[in-house]
């Protein structure tokens, strides 16, 4: 894979990895440096990758695992002060949703952000997962019904 390829197929991918960094980071900074550290781990490590085919889901392990790092890195530092992260712009339906995502266990967010919203098929979700196929279909049954749950009460006030 030449740079220019290496450079297009991120890019086309950026969406999608601020969308997984979103679902585990809540600082945007961390999220910004998340994106940037996977992007330099990716290229370092290109050689490593032998099916191009398969770049988008060897990418997102990259990530997933720098996300995991930052998480235990910040469990160990005390922050004096988080700033406030601007509130979003959109609907209200919208606002619940992402609340009810981030409600859910990690394990299921992910496997539902990835193949729900960013349309992977379940086995490329457990592969970029590194679970089983039955594992990822285990983890999006619960994830869909403990959306259901969560999502049918704040519409119906169940």
């Amino acid at each position: 894979m030449t740079s220019d390829e290496f450079v297009r197929r991120v890019e086309a991918l950026r969406p999608t990895l601020y969308r997984v960094c979103r679902m585990q980071l809540s600082v945007a900074a961390d999220r910004e440096d998340a994106v940037q550290e996977a992007v330099l781990r990716a290229w370092r490590k290109l050689g490593t990758l032998r099916d191009e085919s398969r770049f988008d889901g060897w990418f997102i392990r990259i990530l997933i695992n720098v996300c995991h790092n930052l998480q235990r890195q910040r469990g160990r530092v005390v922050p004096m002060e988080v700033p406030p992260e601007p509130p979003p712009r959109d609907d209200s339906r919208a606002r619940a949703l992402r609340e009810a995502m981030n409600a859910l266990d990690e394990r299921q967010r992910l496997c539902v952000l990835l193949h729900y919203i960013e349309g992977y098929t379940v086995k490329e979700t457990a592969t970029m997962l590194g679970i089983g196929e039955s594992a990822a279909k285990l983890r999006l049954m619960r994830g869909r019904r403990r959306l259901k749950e969560m999502l049918s009460e704040e519409v119906f006030g169940r």
